[in-house]
């Protein structure tokens, strides 16, 4: 079996989480220092959000040098030290690949806009102004606006599906995918475990670059027009044949916008080109996709639509291909704030939502601070804020549509990337014990209750309850391998589901309600029904308590 299969993945967000130099971001050193309390949480693999070098307008996303790392974030030195540390206790890592785009800042762009004939001129996507000036087309950026920048020099557009100094790179020139592998190659010489591709499905678009029809917005998003496009499988291939082949590595793509069939594509075992993918459908449950702005709404959602969707994923992909777990990461909200309950249940919905993540088949994927039960924030202020799409969707929806204070500031509480990238609370001392400096976004105002030195006092926390799943999981193969079938299809409240493999079931109870609940009628437990975990302890024949979650195993009746 694939070792990634069996891997728990702990996601790090380099600049909010341990900073060693004062200067209030933070950096490898600091991550090297907290390489045991990763390894003692029981996680297998690192995933390191960008450290290259970058002028930092996307937060690393935007890089300048592929082979450099951010001096804020130290030298290449650091990144050796943190590498062999992260081995020797037995932890793989992986890198972000972020290939779809370089920032205007590279060598490469610079050269680019120098002249219409330089040399690396198409290693980027350039087009004339439309008839009567203007952009080549109505698509727009993920951060707003036109998804195209005139280039005064040279007189042409380019294209940026995100930030106008984040320019796309044009993969249908083979120069760029020869760049991009042997980039790859180093960082894999280097002894790296493999990639995270950051928008890896956006590689190829449609030559034509059509306008969107029937838009709600002056800029719509293209995505039928990039998201999966006619050369993708190609350039995916060529990458395996030139690079990943020749390694064993973990490699997740991010992939907005595909199915479960298009995830076997990208995913099977024996034609696919990735380890497993990231998928978005659970990420839309709760967006208005009508709205001018989709991602930045909040809608009610039902558990019939998150029980279906799931499960979809769950029976589509087994055996087929293989599934990412993820509720949350550093571009989407807290997951107790958006899926649980991150007031009086704060504790018991995180630990539900875990047990969720664990008992489904698939690699499961720990975001920094999940493990605390870490919540959104609610600064008071759009000043506190940090991310690029923020402060553009604030711009935006203020000055421009004429939405109040409360109403933006209050969509910015629920959806802003920021709310998982406040730095990460070690213990109740001044910032945290993030920095001894000024951090470079304030940290969450609840950090003297909700921090890791708190939580690893507590044998009750949400940090040893992650431990105890890690380690359930560990020990029981039907966890990975098992066949997922679904219970009460119907039920208002309650998730149910059993992992079955061989004569071994395992049932996963959880109850989505604030409110006690019976134990429902049509799910009975057999007699050698054993309770593995729970976040209440409680007994197999009481009612269900707000946010109950419990997994039994048992003999199949087969």
């Amino acid at each position: 079996m694939s070792w990634w299969k069996q891997s728990v993945v702990y996601q790090i967000y380099p600049r909010s989480f341990k900073d060693t130099t004062g200067d209030g971001v933070g950096d490898l050193r600091g991550i090297t220092e907290q390489l045991d309390y990763v390894a003692e949480l029981g996680a297998d693999v690192l995933w390191l959000c960008p450290v290259y070098a970058s002028p930092n307008v996307d937060n690393g996303y935007d890089i300048s040098d592929y082979r450099a790392i951010m001096p804020e974030f130290g030298t290449m030195d650091d990144f050796r030290a943190l590498l062999d540390g992260a081995h020797a206790r037995g932890l793989k890592l992986i890198m972000d690949l972020v290939v779809n785009h370089t920032s205007d800042q590279h060598a490469w762009f610079q050269q680019a806009r120098s002249s219409r004939d330089n040399p690396y001129r198409d290693y980027y996507i350039w087009r004339p102004p439309a008839e009567g000036g203007g952009p080549p087309n109505n698509w727009g950026s993920h951060f707003g606006g036109s998804a195209w920048t005139l280039d005064e020099q040279t007189g042409q557009y380019y294209l940026h599906l995100f930030a106008p100094e984040q320019p796309d790179l044009n993969w249908s020139h083979p120069p760029v995918r020869e760049a991009v592998f042997d980039m790859m190659r180093f960082w894999l010489d280097l002894g790296v475990d493999g990639f995270r591709m950051d928008t890896i499905n956006m590689l190829s678009k449609n030559p034509d670059f059509p306008d969107v029809t029937g838009a709600h917005t002056p800029y719509p998003i293209a995505e039928e027009h990039f998201l999966n496009g006619p050369d993708l499988q190609q350039y995916l291939q060529e990458m395996k044949r030139e690079v990943l082949s020749h390694h064993d590595l973990l490699t997740v793509g991010e992939t907005p916008g595909v199915d479960p069939v298009q995830a076997t594509e990208f995913t099977h075992p024996e034609r696919g080109t990735l380890s497993m993918i990231f998928q978005f459908d659970h990420m839309r449950l709760d967006t208005d996709r009508t709205h001018w702005a989709p991602r930045w709404t909040s809608r009610p959602w039902t558990l019939t639509e998150l029980r279906d969707l799931l499960g979809r994923w769950q029976r589509e992909l087994h055996g087929q291909g293989w599934n990412s777990l993820y509720l949350s990461n550093h571009d989407v909200p807290r997951m107790v704030s958006r899926f649980g309950n991150d007031g009086p249940y704060r504790v018991q919905s995180a630990k539900l939502l875990a047990t969720l993540l664990f008992t489904l088949q698939g690699t499961p994927y720990i975001y920094q601070g999940d493990e605390l039960g870490m919540t959104n924030v609610h600064f008071d202020s759009i000043d506190d804020y940090r991310d690029v799409d923020t402060l553009n969707f604030y711009r935006e929806a203020r000055f421009e549509r004429d939405l109040s204070e409360a109403d933006v500031m209050g969509m910015i509480w629920r959806k802003s990337r920021d709310n998982a990238r406040t730095p990460f609370p070690w213990n109740a001392s001044a910032n945290g014990g993030f920095t001894t400096g000024v951090p470079w976004m304030p940290l969450n105002p609840n950090f003297p209750q909700i921090n890791a030195e708190a939580a690893q006092r507590d044998p009750q926390s949400v940090y040893w309850y992650y431990h105890a799943l890690i380690r359930l999981r560990r020990a029981q193969a039907a966890l990975v391998d098992g066949r997922y079938d679904v219970l009460l299809e119907d039920h208002p409240s309650v998730y149910a589901y059993t992992r079955t493999l061989g004569d071994t079931e395992i049932l996963t109870v959880l109850h989505f309600s604030d409110e006690p609940g019976p134990w429902p009628g049509g799910l009975p437990l057999r007699g050698d029904a054993q309770l593995l975990i729970s976040n209440y302890g409680a007994d197999a024949t009481a009612a269900l308590q707000p946010f109950e979650a419990r997994v039994y195993q048992q003999r199949t009746t087969s």
